[in-house]
């Protein structure tokens, strides 16, 4: 349940194979063919894989952002969310009332959800995933992500310039296969190889992903627009993400606050055991009274 994986399934981890295609590609050029020339000045210029390497190292130095997301599973329902991204490690905040504070909060595989009635005191509750103790693999919508799938991809292409969210920003495009996403290259050693293995695993579930991306002035990742094939069918995904290195980190409230889901069901599955015993003894005493059990019988 992470924007994705808090509102969808997420999905599941191992393995250490690297991610994407090849860096050495040729580039291309405004109208997004192939280029791989040279400046009038002399200099090699920018390759869309540059473009991506450049801005994918600077948005992971950011670690956090704001975004407003929608996602759109299979049935068409439509659901809209806003809140906090963090990545490495991965983490979402969701603000579910618009209040300007999160509802939810997932860190790693931990969910923590906020309710206005409070569970043994404490008005949030958290769940941990993670019971088995084998990490899940996940895809978190979040910019690192993006710009990850397409480290070095030969298939994405400059479609132009364009505004985007008030303003400039160059649109990159790549529609990738399964094959794709899972071909290994040196391009996808700049990620850290804890990295390269929770994304690959995840996109092992992926039949095809089709990725729009607008990097700004700036160098960060303003918009995506993406949409993601399993074989539980197709989720579209339109994100616009905002306040690189300046939004607040996405942290777990207060442990006094918190009730464990684990614990709380443990201690209504012991309730309910003392009731049944309770109803058991009462039966046993009815019949040896031969008044009949508690079903009359």
């Amino acid at each position: 349940m992470n924007t994705a994986a808090l509102t969808r399934a997420a999905v599941a981890a191992a393995g250490a194979a690297l991610l994407v295609g090849g860096l050495t590609a040729c580039g291309t050029d405004e109208a997004g063919g192939r280029a791989g020339g040279r400046t009038a000045a002399g200099t090699k210029a920018e390759t869309p894989a540059d473009a991506v390497k450049a801005s994918y190292a600077k948005t992971v130095a950011a670690r956090f952002a704001t975004y407003q997301m929608t996602i759109t599973p299979g049935s068409g329902k439509a659901e809209q969310l806003t809140g906090t991204k963090g990545w490495y490690p991965s983490s979402t905040g969701i603000d579910a009332k618009g209040g300007g504070s999160d509802n939810q909060v997932m860190i790693g595989d931990v969910i923590y959800t906020h309710s206005d009635k409070p569970v043994d005191g404490n008005s949030w509750m958290k769940m941990n995933l993670n019971k088995d103790g084998k990490a899940r693999s996940r895809f978190n919508d979040d910019p690192a992500d993006y710009l990850a799938v397409l480290l070095g991809q030969q298939k994405v292409t400059l479609v132009g310039t364009e505004q985007a969210d008030g303003g400039e920003a160059r649109h990159f495009k790549g529609s990738l296969t399964n094959a794709d996403l899972i071909a290994a290259d040196e391009s996808t050693k700049v990620m850290e190889a804890a990295n390269r293995q929770y994304l690959h695993e995840a996109l092992k579930d992926y039949l095809t992903l089709d990725v729009d991306l607008w990097i700004g002035k700036d160098g960060y990742p303003v918009r995506v627009e993406s949409v993601q094939g399993t074989k539980d069918g197709t989720t579209k995904v339109s994100a616009k993400f905002s306040g690189f290195g300046t939004t607040a980190p996405v942290s777990a409230p207060p442990a006094d606050q918190v009730a464990d889901f684990d614990d709380v069901m443990k201690g209504i599955d012991d309730k309910l055991k003392g009731v049944d015993d309770t109803l058991k003894q009462a039966d046993r005493t009815l019949k040896d009274a031969g008044l009949g059990g508690l079903d009359g019988s």
